[in-house]
């Protein structure tokens, strides 16, 4: 891990950052560092940000239950452990890392409730606290289910001047369909008199709540809002019924606890799933991190909705997010937001104004250790000035790249590449971390494949040398785009005459069990669907054997106004790559049939690329058994790795390769003939070794 400690500590080494008397030492490798804008003397506050916990020692999420029914508090514990202040003398300045308190914040129930003076389209009352408090939080109760109320919310400490909280807010409560929001947040403020005015526009007038609450936070408390991060993501391929998107956070090992989704469209009831690459055995298969319910209810103007998904802290940077469609069209995702558990806040206190650098990114250091930490107690009960963060930089680009340790980024020892029968060459491209896609070739032609091991497939460079790889399952499916349905011609006549024959031409026979999709213009219908193989040509004509029908089902749609859902059907592993489709068509018109596809597993490897020199990828040899590299110690490491993707280049089938294995009854057969043959020859010599009958006297 400390590869670059010479490059950066002669940096460090440089800028004079370490005090005298540690230049013995091995100084720290620190691979970011940002500054921090300090106006005046004495204590100050900074807070916990993404840009920090990019590349920095990661926390742990604790959770801890909410008192009173309140919702599970997630905690960030035991991180930046790697970070280091600096100022600008090189001299280390300490700090604290200062965690929010775990008591839940105490609710103060309003004396007296009262109606407000209501008009055509407004009502609400006022809720008295009797004292002037610090609040962040209204809670209304008693009010009856269901209801879906838009409203603003305002504050006063003495009932004359009044402060705008929240111009436009929603409360509801639905049990039908399962949601419930009752609480409104606003920014802390001293108030007495809590003031809600209901939009009665586009609702009937409600009745007086039962009561009101208020949640105190103390005075000198510094804030410290929620963090969220956003998320970039891109649709995927993937099957009818079924959303598919890749969400990429900032960083891994980021301390996430939840997913935020802006969904478009109107009423939504889709379940949607979570995932990320683990290690699993020797490769890496999805885990899923939450799942959840994605729900909204909308009314006239109004809307209330759950978009949020409970997850399990991610390790890597990319998630998979998964969307239940059923018959409805493919969910709108407009926006995402990553919800980060509480996070601590940083406690500095200085002699003078002054710029600091923040430095991390150093795995191999411990939590620091200060006199400090005498004055935590007055730290937890404060609320300093805010401190301002600079942008964070890398120290150079060498500390920042993202690279394996040598050893395991070496070629193994070399291999007979001419014992493949098929080679893919790579693109060229950096050093790095590559992520390869397996596609149908791969999954047609290598031995393994229908145990998902591919226990033949090598990376070689130029030397012919194994580069070892880690294989990963990707919860996508690969999609395969086929010719379209061609007229089967000539076999029509083994069919009835009111059934529709074509031929369809997979990408390669002995592929995995897959899935064919077919879609069409039509919107009401009722049709037998069948996928037939036809089965070996005779050379007997007189004696006719049917095709074996390998799937089936029944495609129906009887809503003229939306269109038809694609059909599925489940293949299994086929020896041939033409098959035969029939369309029961009845007494109808055939049926228009689009393009159709064909849905495979996914995999892909990844694996370190060393050089710029060329790489192949091997497979088609019966003989070997599935490799087993020390890559796979690093599995977590190398899937929260950014990964580059590269394409294999077009099939190469080697002239040399090893026999072709017989088939069971091919075997036999051969055996049998050769039985004959043996047993006739025996035959012959037997005759040629009689002695001639004695001539007769």
């Amino acid at each position: 891990m400390r590869r670059h400690g010479v490059l950066a500590g002669a940096i460090l080494a440089a800028t004079g950052v370490f005090p005298a008397g540690a230049e013995s030492a091995a100084p720290p490798a620190f691979r970011y560092e940002r500054p921090v804008v300090i106006g005046a003397p004495g204590p100050h506050g900074l807070p916990v940000d993404v840009p920090l916990l990019t590349g920095s020692s990661p926390f742990r999420v604790e959770a801890h239950a909410g008192m009173r029914g309140a919702a599970a508090r997630h905690m960030a514990r035991g991180g930046l452990r790697d970070l280091r202040f600096y100022d600008g003398q090189g001299r280390e300045v300490p700090y604290l890392l200062v965690e929010p308190p775990l008591p839940e914040p105490e609710w103060q129930r309003a004396a007296t409730v009262l109606p407000i003076p209501a008009t055509k389209k407004e009502s609400g009352f006022e809720a008295d606290l009797g004292a002037a408090t610090t609040v962040d939080r209204l809670r209304v109760e008693g009010l009856p289910a269901p209801f879906l109320k838009r409203l603003a919310l305002d504050g006063s400490g003495d009932r004359q001047h009044w402060t705008r909280l929240a111009p436009e807010a929603t409360l509801f409560d639905l049990p039908d369909s399962a949601l419930r929001q009752l609480e409104l947040p606003f920014p802390p403020g001293v108030f007495r008199y809590l003031r809600v005015t209901w939009d009665d526009t586009s609702s009937a007038r409600g009745p007086m709540p039962g009561g009101a609450a208020a949640r105190t936070v103390r005075a000198d408390a510094p804030a410290r809002p929620a963090v969220f991060s956003p998320v970039t993501f891109d649709r995927r391929p993937s099957e009818p019924g079924t959303s598919r998107f890749r969400l990429r956070l900032p960083a891994p090992s980021l301390p996430v606890v939840a997913l935020r989704l802006t969904v478009g469209g109107g009423h939504l009831l889709r379940r949607a799933r979570v995932t990320e690459a683990r290690l699993a055995g020797e490769g890496a298969a999805p885990l899923r991190l939450g799942e959840a319910t994605l729900r909204r209810a909308v009314h006239d103007t109004l809307r209330a909705e759950e978009l949020r998904i409970p997850l399990e802290p991610p390790l890597t940077a990319q998630l998979e997010l998964e969307v239940d469609d059923a018959d409805n069209p493919p969910l709108e995702l407009q926006a995402a937001w990553a919800e980060l558990a509480e996070l601590p806040w940083i406690y500095l206190e200085v002699a003078e104004p002054q710029s600091l650098v923040a430095r991390w990114g150093d795995p191999d250091l411990d939590a620091p250790r200060y006199d400090l930490e005498s004055a935590r107690e007055r730290a937890e009960q404060e609320a300093p000035p805010a401190a301002a963060w600079g942008r964070p930089l890398a120290l150079s680009a060498e500390a920042f790249e993202m690279a394996a340790p040598a050893p395991l980024s070496e070629a193994g020892p070399p291999i007979d590449t001419e014992a493949f029968r098929y080679a893919r060459a790579l693109h060229d491209g950096p050093p790095g971390l590559v992520a390869v896609p397996l596609d149908a070739a791969v999954l047609a032609h290598s031995s393994g494949r229908l145990r998902g091991d591919f226990a033949d497939l090598r990376v070689v460079d130029d030397a012919g040398r194994q580069l070892p790889y880690l294989l990963e399952r990707r919860p996508e499916p690969l999609v395969v785009a086929l010719p379209p349905a061609a007229p089967a011609g000539e076999t029509v006549s083994r069919f009835s005459p009111d059934t529709s024959v074509y031929r369809l031409t997979l990408p390669y026979a002995d592929l995995p069990p897959a899935r064919l999709v077919l879609r069409t213009s039509a919107r009401v219908f009722e049709r037998r669907v069948e996928v037939l193989v036809e089965p070996p040509a005779s050379p007997d004509r007189r004696r006719r054997t049917m095709a074996e029908v390998v799937a089936s089902a029944s495609w129906r749609h009887a809503e003229p106004d939306t269109a038809a859902p694609a059909l599925t059907l489940g293949l299994p592993t086929l020896t041939t790559s033409d098959v035969l489709l029939a369309v029961r068509e009845g007494d109808n018109v055939p049926l228009p049939l689009g393009p159709p596809e064909l849905l495979l597993p996914s995999f892909q490897i990844r694996f370190f690329r060393s050089s710029e020199g060329g790489l192949r990828v091997l497979y088609g040899h019966g003989q070997l058994a599935p490799p087993r590299y020390d890559l796979a110690l690093l599995g977590p490491t190398v899937l929260a790795s950014p990964a580059l993707e590269t394409q294999l280049a077009a099939e190469e089938e080697s002239s040399r390769s090893e026999p072709v294995a017989l088939r069971p009854r091919a075997f036999w057969a051969i055996m049998l003939a050769a039985a004959v043959v043996l047993l006739l020859l025996i035959v012959r010599l037997v005759r040629r070794a009689d002695p001639p009958p004695p001539a007769s006297s």
